[in-house]
């Protein structure tokens, strides 16, 4: 058992490193502030190879592992917290399905300009009606000719203002087993976007409607019994929210460990506190912890499909130590960790959406409790009928 990255590894983080620390630390306070999306930035590491890290080279990616994106996204938020953002979307999640099973021609159409840097895609996932019960979500399809009429309604949607395309989850029948997913372009006729709603993070998303949209047989993605598979891509999404929830976290901790070296009060520093001294190592030991549950559960997904349960246990730990150590490096810092002119408020803000986006922490402790015990806890209540038997 060796806890060190290989040699090829420290290589790639070292690279990684030096473009960051070249391109993107100097802008690093205005793009976090900033309502766009950062283009330029994404364009920037297409050609560094950032975009795609796992996708095989024949489908434009670097051929990477999972690990590797890990590193990367770690890396980048140590420079740019905000630039994260684009090492997530270019590899996890919605852009990971993608690759994994996408046709040749959703490829060429859909994941070339993604990896270019000129495209952006979003998960349409949760409904008003359907948040971790994701399998009651109702948008559906029905077939019209050559293809289908979708209809139905997502909120919540990462980089919904800003995405080209859509991964939508639909269901083309009742039950778990005739969910699946289809691709729509921004644009289609009949997809509308409601009023932009903000974030505590200052993120922006808007509902989005699908009155009877046409979609092509060609832009579906997974079909009836596509769900398990989907939800295999869910939980790399969710190594990827945890290397940034515990890549921000890290970040806070960094510039607070500077501002109580060199803060003075009483006539010495403030890191001369045992007070002071006991935080800090606690904070360590949270993000140590986490670290190590992160590459656990990033290189058992290496060797074959993510473990559900080293992925939930990751999340949870990621979560948990971004925000507890963003929020104790803003106490320590005092105003000037409050302010809008440090990046560490930032920091906290959003370490503490990831605890609810990409599948909230007590629904994860629900799943984690199943292996535990080796049993099933279903949360839905069951019928009265049933009941009284």
């Amino acid at each position: 058992m060796d806890f060190n990255l290989t040699e090829e590894q420290t290589l790639f983080r070292d690279s990684v490193r030096a473009f960051a620390e070249k391109h993107l630390a100097a802008g690093a306070l205005a793009r976090a502030h900033s309502d766009d999306y950062p283009w330029q930035v994404a364009e920037l590491m297409a050609q560094q190879g950032l975009l795609g890290i796992t996708a095989s080279e024949d489908s434009g990616g670097a051929g990477g592992t999972l690990m590797d994106a890990v590193i990367a996204i770690q890396e980048i938020a140590r420079a740019c917290p905000r630039s994260a953002d684009v090492v997530q979307a270019g590899n996890f999640g919605a852009i990971r399905v993608l690759m994994q099973y996408g046709t040749p021609e959703q490829k060429e159409r859909y994941l070339k300009p993604l990896l270019a840097g000129r495209g952006l895609i979003s998960v349409a996932m949760t409904e008003p009606n359907a948040g971790s019960a994701v399998t009651e979500l109702t948008t559906s399809v029905k077939p019209d000719g050559d293809g289908f009429r979708l209809n139905g309604s997502k909120v919540f949607t990462t980089h919904g203002t800003h995405a080209t395309v859509f991964l939508v989850y639909v269901r083309f029948g009742p039950g778990v087993g005739n969910i699946g997913s289809v691709l729509v372009e921004r644009g289609a006729e009949g997809f509308s976007f409601g009023k932009q709603v903000r974030f505590l993070s200052r993120e922006e998303w808007n509902p989005l409607f699908f009155d009877n949209v046409y979609v092509p047989r060609e832009n579906v993605l997974l079909g009836p019994g596509g769900f398990k598979k989907q939800i295999s891509g869910f939980n790399v999404e969710r190594i990827g929210n945890s290397s940034r929830a515990l890549a921000l976290g890290r970040y806070a901790y960094e510039v607070a460990r500077d501002h109580v070296l060199t803060r003075r009060q009483f006539g010495r520093s403030l890191a001369d506190f045992q007070g002071m001294q006991w935080k800090f190592a606690e904070m360590k030991i949270q993000l140590d912890a986490a670290q190590l549950l992160l590459y656990r559960a990033a290189a058992s997904a290496d060797r074959g499909f993510p473990s559900a349960e080293e992925t939930a246990i990751a999340k949870v730990a990621c979560n948990r130590a971004g925000f507890n150590v963003a929020n104790e490096a803003m106490q320590a810092m005092g105003g000037a960790g409050y302010s809008q002119d440090s990046l560490v408020e930032y920091c906290f803000r959003r370490t503490r959406g990831w605890m609810i986006a990409g599948g909230t922490v007590e629904i994860l402790l629900n799943r984690i409790a199943e292996h535990v015990f080796d049993r099933s806890f279903p949360q839905r209540l069951k019928p009265l009928a049933q009941e009284a038997v």
